[in-house]
């Protein structure tokens, strides 16, 4: 006969405690399965309270061999509440008796499967491996794996593909959050913001009637925001411009070029009065000192109807160049793609209004595309992508699923309000916003398209687009050292499981999973569908996790402070791209501005979506048991150590700076996209 003393734990949260009953079984290597026995019926000291642990003794009258599945099934009581149970794993030591009892003290110790996850009484039977990670082709026992491929059928019933829209990545099948379940939906706690300021707005459906009122309502509600502040005193000049390319909230649209576009209708001699003495625009590009704004994905989409009033958009051209005190400084900026007498070139020479209004439209401009490519599709929807496919594809005990999901998981609940709400009727999208709800689909469709993978990359985006030696670019010299730490600690992690590029390729669960990615999310422009060697596995795997954590910081955390004074940022124009010029005044230019309540609208949503939440988890700190020990835990200790130098060096630079560049220091990064 086999004896076992079994200790189940309840997780230590205040609510993972339940009234109901636990069943367990044990399972053995060839299938032989204990009887299952009651956990907590009818014994007064064994409640599943928060923090416990629950000792029963488990019998088996045939010899079990190695114990290598726990099964556990809850049931609720009669009469008591049917409340979920988070189970913090399973403690299992063989008892040895007679002459066999020394020699079990020394060959064998207890052995711990872990759970981390809510159980409910409608599972049924919900089997627990040990804590060892492993490939498919590790596995040496037939029962471990069909249990990878049960599970994985079971995930695959409950997490389907859906179509959000045409031409653009495939989001899951759900509707509502409830329909997530406990373990992927979350609870984040908000750490309180006073919207009373802002709300009281909301009836006011007219223009502003002057900066001096858009400025009163500034002050209510940027007071304490430093970086807003310094927003609302430098917006109009041209060197911030060129700042916010490089710094601001969306620094992925600006790239060096060697030649202009074609279709922008300027000469050499148009610019040589904003270049450099005795220098010149073929010498200056052949410096790498000529960049680009190009908005083109703009082109043709159809503007909102708000407040009952048409809207517009442009697809500006803007040509930018680095001076000797390396500032980026706009020099033209044509308004839309099409050259021609109505679409007129604007330079610095202009009457002020004119050449403020050029700059304005391009920042409108510059916020559509950062919602829907830089932030939307860039971060969120490679998260919900990469998250489906591994919940479908990789079952709990392969390594990268474990890596992969404490900065994933999220997506899919964040994603699924934000369908229902911000991109839905009524939202902010409809509301307030000069996309709006029709032209959504065409720019998502359209930024997908033009996606790249290496793009994607920090280390070949910064070099594609010349920015890896500006030393005014703070976006980009963090993003390369943060890209670099996770990276080294990706290549610890598959460096663990996977010994060559034979394992990466035999691999059939990963070979899967990437499928699944290329086929519903990136099936082009050099994004992978299989794998072939390690470093091109880290480096997809990096970027996820990089993509989910660091860059939606980048994206995400610094939009309020480049919106709240709203001229800055706005989201639409009320009148079409001007088609000459010494006709503005500047007094004119606030009635071309977002109305009152649509401004307000919108900055009580980044007001909450900037917010880091008071329970946030930083970047690389676990909570799961499979980080807390052996390799796993080496690996974790290290990348946390890398990262604290550089929120230090950032921190240490910061100091130096009148507007410091926060957004990518790893201890104001969060793990995953969470809002």
């Amino acid at each position: 006969m086999d004896e076992f003393q079994v200790a189940v734990h309840t997780s230590a949260s205040p609510t993972s405690g339940t009234y109901s009953i636990v069943h367990i079984t044990l399972i053995g290597s060839e299938g032989v399965e204990t009887p299952s026995i009651t956990v907590n019926a009818g014994v007064d000291e064994h409640h599943l309270l928060p923090g416990s642990a629950c000792v029963v003794r488990v019998w088996s009258k045939v010899a079990l061999g190695k114990v290598v599945l726990v099964r556990l099934r809850l049931k609720a009581r009669t009469g008591l509440p049917d409340l979920d149970w988070h189970c913090n794993g399973v403690e299992v030591r063989r008892i040895y008796s007679g002459q066999d009892e020394e020699a079990g003290k020394q060959d064998e110790e207890a052995e711990f499967f872990p759970c981390g996850r809510w159980l409910q009484s409608v599972d049924g039977g919900v089997e627990l491996r040990n804590r060892h990670l492993c490939l498919l082709n590790s596995e040496t026992l037939q029962i471990l794996k069909d249990h990878r491929l049960k599970e994985l059928q079971s995930k695959q019933r409950h997490i389907r593909w859906g179509k959000f829209a045409d031409g653009v990545p495939h989001c899951v099948d759900m509707a509502s959050v409830k329909d997530l379940g406990p373990n992927l939906s979350y609870a984040r706690q908000s750490p309180g913001i006073n919207l009373a300021y802002l709300r009281g707005f909301a009836e006011r459906a007219e223009p502003w009637k002057s900066f001096t009122e858009l400025n009163t309502m500034f002050i209510h509600n940027g007071r304490l925001n430093t970086a807003a502040k310094y927003v609302q005193a430098h917006w109009t000049e041209d060197w911030f411009f060129g700042y916010q390319c490089l710094n601001g909230c969306n620094p992925f649209m600006v790239q060096q070029i060697r030649s202009l576009p074609s279709n922008l209708s300027i000469t050499s001699d148009m610019l040589l009065p904003f270049l450099p003495d005795t220098s010149s625009l073929e010498l200056e590009l052949e410096r790498g000192t000529i960049f680009l704004l190009d908005y083109e994905m703009l082109d043709g989409v159809p503007a909102n109807m708000i407040n009952g009033k048409q809207q517009y958009l442009a697809a500006p051209l803007v040509i930018l160049h680095l001076n000797h005190q390396g500032e980026l400084k706009p020099i033209a900026i044509q308004l839309q793609q099409a050259p021609g007498p109505q679409n007129p070139v604007f330079f610095p020479s202009d009457p002020g209004p004119d050449w403020l209004l050029a700059k304005i439209w391009v920042r409108c401009s510059e916020f559509q595309c950062h919602q829907l490519s830089s932030h939307l599709l860039r971060t969120h929807l490679l998260g919900e992508v990469s998250c489906t496919a591994t919940l479908r594809q990789l079952p709990e005990v392969h390594p990268l699923h474990q890596l992969l999901m404490s900065h994933i998981r999220s997506t899919l609940q964040i994603n699924i309000q934000a369908r229902s709400s911000l991109l839905a009727a009524n939202g902010v999208f409809d509301k307030a916003i000069g996309s709006g709800l029709k032209a959504l689909p065409v720019l998502l469709s359209r930024a997908t398209k033009r996606l790249r993978y290496r793009n994607m990359c920090v280390p070949s985006d910064l070099e594609d687009r010349g920015l890896h030696t500006l030393p005014h670019c703070y976006y980009a010299q963090d993003a390369l050292q943060v890209w670099n730490a996770l990276l080294r600690f990706v290549g610890g992690w598959v460096d663990e499981y996977y010994h060559g590029d034979k394992d990466v390729e035999q691999d059939t669960e990963l070979q899967s999973w990437i499928a699944e990615i290329y086929t519903h999310g990136f099936s082009h422009s050099g994004f992978p569908e299989s794998f072939k060697t390690k470093p091109d596995l880290c480096q997809f795997v990096n970027m996820v996790i990089y993509s989910c954590s660091a860059q939606h910081s980048a994206v995400n955390f610094s939009q309020i402070d480049f919106a709240l004074w709203m001229p800055n940022c706005p989201a639409y124009m009320a009148r079409p791209p001007p088609q000459t010029k010494g006709k503005l005044t500047e007094d004119e230019i606030i009635s071309i501005l977002p109305d009152v309540n649509a401004t307000c609208s919108l900055l009580i949503n980044l007001l909450l979506l900037s917010q880091p939440a008071a329970d946030y988890v930083p970047l690389c700190q676990y909570r799961e048991a499979v980080f807390s020990s052996g390799i796993p835990q080496r690996l974790v200790k290290q990348v946390q150590a890398e990262l604290r130098l550089i929120s230090d060096e950032i921190t240490e630079r910061n100091r130096k700076l009148e507007l410091p560049y926060t957004y990518m220091s790893p201890d104001r990064i969060e793990n995953s996209v969470a809002i």
